[in-house]
């Protein structure tokens, strides 16, 4: 776990990056915070700090003081400069403290995610110089385990440079070709330790003299492995078909057609892996299984927002139907897999973060009910993953309820009302209130019948209504006028809506007030 250290006066901005992180990262980093840069020197004081993130201006010490501070510490973090100010003094100084990154606010989430992957991916290669140098007799075992983890953390990289590394670490065997595969780790296992579950599928699988394979466990705990040929993996699936008290899920990839396809048959294995989410039973995926996937597909966002406007409102069939419909599984099994991990993604950036950043800490406590809503892959079957997320919406809906109606404030409502008042006789509708007074539609159209019982469209059309009577008891103007000045788009509706409010046309009216005065 790497130790993060989010330094900035601003609570708002210490509070986003949180989120983001959180969500995208989930337990990866332990966050600290400091309003300034002698807050942030006590922290580290009291905490070893593998990576700070520093706003440059700031009370009391700011940012580029704290960074020389740094400097002069036996142990130093990487630095990383976030400021709002795009000033090259700044950049130049920076440089100088030998600052690994300078982001501009407002904070761009990818920009900040690459930073964050890119010096933990340095942190882990520093870790394996020290270790080379120090000549540890772990690291000479494990040399070709940690170069495959090495190439697995790497981007960008292609695959003769792939091959090169490959070679170097001893596993030239797999320039012939091979198969890789990628185990989840039962449940049962995950306590007990990986060297049981390791000779479990040792057992399984017999391997055979001649055999050529390397396994080990990766970031993420799954177990990985790679073979000169299929047979392996081929007794293994028969194997679990046998034993039905067995719990292994494996995914298996497509040919290697030589060592620089090490990674691209890793992801392969992964991606095959992931497909357990819809088969609520041991076995193997094959990659091959999965070509006929379609990858042209578009993430629901305009669905998945309306979820969002949707909490609060006491609509919660509405919203279950809508979830339905994102969430339909004949559509889902059309698509590769990462159209489902992109519902997902978006669900956690445009509604629970939006939750979150909206109301603050107080809403955490709801979010770690159903903190594994945050990865679908924490759960063993999509149905989980999507009834928890459900009721964790519909928690959410309760919630943000209660805390509108804590927190509304009446004068946003009064202020809408004089702003029809004075414009009713314009083209008027409820989106143009509800942006003149920064509510959002939804909320707006429930706040404001909750304050005047009744419907915006109901409101306006009395209020239209009443002023038309006024200009038609005191001037002389003519109907299709009035109709313009009380703000009807025609003397035709206008006159349709007249009668059906009042019971009589409008010249019928002028008339009886007419009479009523001369009594």
């Amino acid at each position: 776990m790497c130790n993060l250290l989010i330094v900035d006066d601003e609570k708002n901005i210490r509070d986003g990056l949180k989120a983001m992180i959180r969500r995208e990262f989930g337990d990866d980093y332990a966050l600290y915070f400091a309003a300034n840069g002698e807050q942030a020197l006590q922290v580290m004081d009291e905490t070893e700090i593998d990576l700070v993130i520093t706003d440059i201006r700031m009370p009391v010490m700011d940012g580029i003081e704290l960074i020389n501070r740094i400097q002069d510490q036996e142990a130093r973090p990487d630095l990383v400069i976030l400021s709002g100010y795009d000033d090259f003094q700044y950049a130049k100084a920076a440089i100088r403290c030998n600052v690994k990154e300078y982001l501009l606010k407002p904070i761009v989430r990818d920009e900040l995610f690459r930073t964050l992957r890119r010096l933990d991916e340095e942190r882990i290669r520093k870790g394996e110089i020290a270790d080379q140098l120090r000549g540890t007799k772990a690291l000479k075992e494990n040399y070709a385990v940690s170069r495959l983890q090495y190439l697995f953390l790497q981007e960008g990289m292609d695959e003769h440079a792939i091959r090169d590394v490959v070679l170097q670490a001893g596993l030239d065997w797999l320039d012939a070709g091979g198969y890789a595969a990628l185990v989840l780790v039962p449940e049962r296992y995950r306590e007990a330790g990986w060297d049981e579950f390791t000779t479990y599928v040792d057992q399984m699988i017999g391997w055979l003299p001649g055999e050529r394979y390397i396994r080990f466990y990766d970031k993420d705990g799954k177990l990985v492995m790679f073979t000169d040929t299929a047979a392996p993996f081929n007794r293994l699936g028969e194997e679990i078909i046998r034993q039905s008290s067995s719990a292994i899920r494996a995914g298996i990839s497509e040919e290697m057609v030589g060592a620089g396809e090490v990674k691209k048959a890793y992801q392969q294995a992964g991606r095959a892996l992931k497909y357990f989410l819809f088969q609520n039973m041991p076995g193997l995926i094959r990659s091959t299984e999965l070509s006929g996937k379609r990858t042209d597909y578009r993430i629901p966002l305009e669905d998945i927002r309306k979820t969002a406007n949707l909490l609060g409102l006491d609509r919660d069939a509405e919203l279950s139907r809508l979830l339905q419909h994102i969430f339909d599984i004949r559509t889902i099994l059309q698509y590769d897999i990462g159209y489902l991990e992109g519902i997902s993604h978006a669900f956690n950036e445009h509604v629970f973060d939006q939750v979150f950043q909206t109301y603050g800490e107080e809403s955490v406590d709801i979010l770690k009910l159903h903190k594994q809503v945050g990865n679908l892959y924490n759960f063993n079957h999509f149905h989980d993953y999507f009834h928890s997320l459900e009721s964790l919406l519909f928690l959410l809906s309760d919630y943000v309820k209660r805390m509108r109606s804590m927190h509304f404030d009446q004068s946003e409502i009064q202020r809408a009302i004089v702003y029809i008042e004075e414009h009713f006789h314009e083209n008027l509708n409820m989106a143009v209130v509800s942006n003149h007074v920064s509510l959002n539609y939804s909320y707006f159209s429930q706040a404001f019948k909750e304050y005047t019982g009744e419907t915006f469209v109901s409101y306006l059309r009395k209020l239209r209504i009443r002023k038309a009577k006024e200009l038609l008891g005191s001037t002389d103007l003519k109907v299709y006028e009035i109709s313009e000045r009380a703000g009807f788009e025609n003397v035709k509706h206008f006159t349709k809506v007249f009668k059906e409010m009042e019971g009589v046309a409008p010249l019928e009216y002028r008339s009886q007030q007419e009479a009523l005065r001369r009594r």
